[in-house]
């Protein structure tokens, strides 16, 4: 479905990012994908995914820095020869803060990744992506249903979703699609190492379909819009929550 086509998918040793990675070089992608600190784990996406036949690369890059989004996208181009699909999913962790006590040089550090690597790897796109790409920008429900201590995250991924937008009117013309998709509650190690287990509880029992989703569930929706059955849909914000919110 995907195959000849070269993918860059940014925090990708991980979580959501590991399991896009992964769906994307099943379905036939080049990949490249980012990470910041964990090489075991990014070694290991790439022996995954080799051993099934696929084509990928790992670049250790951290995305707080300036010129990092622009050297990945580079590398998808040097490597694998052109750029189709950009999946924008790093974001910066922290313990949540109340607003008052939150300290500027961690409002900075989150905006640097979650916000300020999008619009570089976008800009980069606008310039560079083959017509007829697909763009796909991984938000949040919290930018519909906030919670206490976490306004950076919130308002990080709130850019995002309006950068999407502005975007896909841009780029339209070109045929190239650009979406958002917002997870609900997905089974990561950052989700529960940030969540005691009587909070996860109460999430699955506001949850129509009564579980924590799974990061291939929110692969499979990317991977939707990726490919060419996703060709009708721009300028969206598909909510792949469970019915949560």
């Amino acid at each position: 479905m995907l195959k000849d086509k070269t993918a860059v998918v940014t925090g990708g040793s991980r979580g959501i990012g590991r399991a896009i990675v992964e769906r994307l070089c099943r379905d036939g992608a080049n990949v490249v994908f980012n990470y910041a600190t964990s090489e075991e784990a990014a070694a290991e996406v790439v022996r995954v995914v080799e051993a099934e036949g696929g084509k990928v690369r790992a670049e250790r890059l951290d995305l707080k820095e300036p010129n990092a989004p622009e050297r990945l996208m580079e590398a998808a181009e040097a490597h694998f020869g052109g750029l189709d699909i950009l999946v924008n999913n790093a974001a910066m962790s922290f313990t949540p803060t109340p607003l008052a006590d939150t300290d500027v040089k961690l409002f900075d550090s989150v905006m640097a990744v979650n916000t300020r690597s999008v619009f570089l790897t976008l800009r980069h796109a606008a310039r560079r992506m083959r017509d007829g790409g697909r763009i796909v920008n991984i938000s949040t429900l919290n930018t519909v249903h906030p919670a206490p201590g976490i306004a950076p995250y919130a308002a990080s991924k709130g850019a995002i979703e309006q950068l999407t937008a502005v975007a896909a009117q841009e780029l339209g013309p070109r045929g190239i699609t650009v979406n958002t998709v917002s997870p609900g509650a997905t089974d990561t190690d950052l989700l529960r190492g940030t969540n005691p287990p009587q909070a996860l509880e109460a999430v699955i029992d506001m949850t129509p379909l009564r579980r924590l989703g799974q990061p291939s569930d929110v692969a499979d929706v990317v991977a939707f819009l990726a490919g060419p059955d996703g060709r009708w849909i721009t300028g969206q914000n598909l909510r792949a929550t469970g019915g949560l919110g």
